[in-house]
């Protein structure tokens, strides 16, 4: 009896185990930080998933904004806009640093966006802030990629992190 119910328990066990992490939605953002200097700037790339901002940008504004739709709100670049320049902030050299959106594209279910830094001077301390979704979802991370001054470093950025600090 025992090793019957073994036989048709373990199968299901497996398939409830299997199901909760296929449907558990996985919530990331993927940045890469860039200094190119022959431009003299700091390009910045942020890739986030459409639904999860689209759900952030409804939370915060009380729109629904319908992002790469034929239904997209006219006034969502700006929200968007206004939404990045709360959610990540960059300082060099303990200077707090404009970012200037240049734009975005679609990627599959991907919204990618360009952003950029012009910077003249060299780069001592690179400090960057990124609370990107984590207002939406406790379990958000945010993966910062940086190459500065020929150095790579990777970051994980969560709820209770949202800060860090590079000296060169």
């Amino acid at each position: 009896m025992k090793k019957n119910f073994l036989r048709y328990f373990t199968p299901i066990f497996f398939v409830v185990l299997l199901s909760s992490f296929v449907w558990h939605k996985f919530y990331v953002s993927v940045t890469q930080i860039d200094y190119v200097p022959n431009k003299k700037r700091i390009e910045i790339t942020h890739r986030i998933f459409i639904d999860d901002l689209e759900k952030a940008l409804e939370k915060k504004y009380k729109k629904k904004v319908y992002l790469t739709s034929t239904k997209e709100l006219p006034e969502a670049e700006a929200l968007i806009k206004t939404y990045l320049k709360e959610n990540i902030k960059i300082s060099i050299n303990k200077k707090p640093q404009e970012i200037v959106y240049l734009t975005r594209e679609v990627e599959g279910d991907v919204l990618i966006f360009y952003t950029k830094i012009a910077i003249s001077k060299k780069i001592n301390t690179f400090e960057i802030f990124n609370s990107l979704l984590t207002d939406i979802y406790k379990e958000q991370q945010n993966i910062v990629h940086v190459n500065i001054n020929s150095n790579k470093n990777s970051f994980l950025f969560t709820n209770s992190d949202t800060q860090q600090k590079i000296d060169y």
